[in-house]
């Protein structure tokens, strides 16, 4: 069972979910793509301390501490850290937490339903896009992380892991906060997302990166920016040949501009930290869980913390 099924959906919360019914998303992310990449000075900068404000972001752990230092808004909202502002748990059986974000709901795969909130599920089957690629992950564990806007926006290997292949979806772009997630029926399975699929020493790991209302491009390091274009239909399956090696830590993609991870492991892999729920805030590098060998794992690896 998940960590916390938190409040039911509010009547504002559905309004919101229906008013995003209504708008035209993908011309919105569309727009935004656009606006997040004007180079003139005076708009960009002021941009970019507007947003600084409005969310109460400091640089003092950025790469370039000075707005004036990036090329375009999104060049700053992507924006590296300085060597060591994300250290690694040290413990090589560490499953790392592969962003800065907040956790909406982890715990056990009940069979392939997976929890998003009060009274909504999906499958692992409609989130992977392919039934075939769920199996693995039947009675498994899942960790859902949501990415805030004043959030570090680089996604990191949470174990070393090889691509085996990756998958691009499409579907929507509604906003992924957790009023939405409360509120519409099966959102992260709705939205557009890229499913990277990698076997690890512990066996197979998915990371989906979960697309969003205002999230102009979703990029990886092995195929560079995926989207736009927004499609409204054919899914994209790619086999990596041979295999390509990601470490520890090392980034593996990034959000332009903000949305949600969804990680998936086996079952018997993964025994939660203690007190990470949802509501949890997590940074990249720190420790969700540790791992125990795929071969000697038990049902108890997949129990939530006390």
């Amino acid at each position: 069972m998940p960590a916390s099924t938190g409040p039911g959906a509010s009547v504002g919360d559905r309004l919101f979910a229906l008013l995003q019914l209504c708008l035209p998303t993908r011309f919105i992310s569309w727009l935004v793509f656009g606006l997040t990449r004007v180079r003139a000075p005076g708009f960009k900068n002021a941009f970019i301390r507007w947003f600084m404000k409005a969310f109460d972001i400091s640089l003092d752990e950025a790469e370039h501490e000075q707005p004036e230092d990036y090329r375009h808004f999104n060049a700053f909202f992507t924006r590296a850290l300085k060597p060591g502002a994300r250290p690694l748990d040290p413990d090589p059986h560490s499953f790392l937490s592969p962003v800065d974000g907040t956790v909406s709901q982890l715990g056990a795969i009940d069979g392939e339903r997976i929890f998003q909130a009060k009274a909504h599920h999906y499958t692992a089957a409609e989130l992977l896009g392919q039934t075939a690629l769920a199996k693995p992950f039947e009675g498994g564990s899942f960790c859902t992380i949501y990415l805030a806007p004043y959030n570090y926006h680089r996604i990191h290997m949470p174990v070393s892991g090889q691509l085996e292949e990756w998958l691009y979806v499409p579907g929507r772009l509604f906003s992924v906060n957790p009023a939405t997630a409360r509120a519409m029926p099966r959102l992260f399975a709705r939205n557009e997302r890229v499913v990277c699929l990698f076997e690890t020493d512990f066996g197979p790991l998915a990371l989906v990166m979960v697309g969003a209302l205002n999230v102009g491009s979703m990029q990886t390091v092995w195929a560079g920016r995926i989207s736009p274009p927004h499609r409204r239909s054919g899914l994209m399956h790619t086999r990596s040949s041979p295999p390509m090696a990601i470490g520890r830590g090392e980034e593996m993609g990034r959000f332009n501009m903000g949305s949600t991870v969804i990680l998936l492991t086996p079952a018997g892999v993964l025994r939660w930290q203690d007190g990470l729920r949802a509501g949890s805030t997590v940074r990249m590098g720190q420790r969700l869980a540790t791992l125990a060998p795929a071969s000697s794992g038990s049902a108890e690896a997949d129990e939530l913390p006390a």
